[in-house]
């Protein structure tokens, strides 16, 4: 098929997504702020005293998915739990056993992580990021070493799946977790 024909096929037809309607972007909005406010407040004024670290990026892409489409297979708890704890797991691995490698160490994590979230059918894909983040994540990060997976993978997101149960149970229009296994 030549570029004409994908565009003439295309032509008429209406591309854009969804809009999505005023009272799910405040759900979305509130959960995502309470979501990461709380795993931020535990960070600043729990973790940090204790040498650990609780707030990580790939916890911004969960907060997509567990605020703002929350009736996503990838958002459910299974995928959530499991996706950063395992993705966790494999990039200190990774990290520890290819040392002075980080570009391998790096590509090797995420395609591991994601190849265990399938096998686990626990596809979470902020657990990509999870997993890269133990590689080339800082110093206090590489610190927690084999702690990385339960602090603060497996705790933060356990407080975001806290946030995520009431917010959207809360919200009328939705119902959280569609599974739980």
């Amino acid at each position: 098929m030549t570029l004409k024909e994908y565009f003439a096929k295309w032509k008429g037809r209406s591309v854009s997504p969804p809009t999505v309607i005023p009272s799910e972007m405040f759900w979305s909005f509130l959960g995502s702020m309470l979501g990461i406010g709380a795993v931020a407040w535990a960070h600043w004024h729990l973790a940090l005293g204790a040498g650990l670290v609780l707030l990580i990026g790939s916890f911004g892409a969960t907060a997509v998915l567990l605020y703002g489409a929350p009736g996503s297979p990838l958002a459910q708890p299974r995928n959530l739990l499991g996706g950063h704890f395992l993705s966790a797991w494999v990039g200190v691995a990774c990290f520890k056993f290819l040392p002075g490698q980080p570009e391998l160490a790096a590509a090797l994590a995420v395609s591991l992580a994601i190849t265990l979230m399938h096998l686990t059918k626990t596809l979470h894909p902020p657990g990509g990021a999870t997993a890269l983040i133990a590689v080339l994540g800082p110093a206090p990060i590489h610190a927690l070493g084999w702690w990385y997976p339960w602090v603060p993978a497996l705790s933060g997101a356990s407080v975001m799946l806290l946030v995520a149960l009431v917010v959207n149970n809360f919200a009328p229009r939705r119902r959280y977790p569609e599974f739980w296994l």
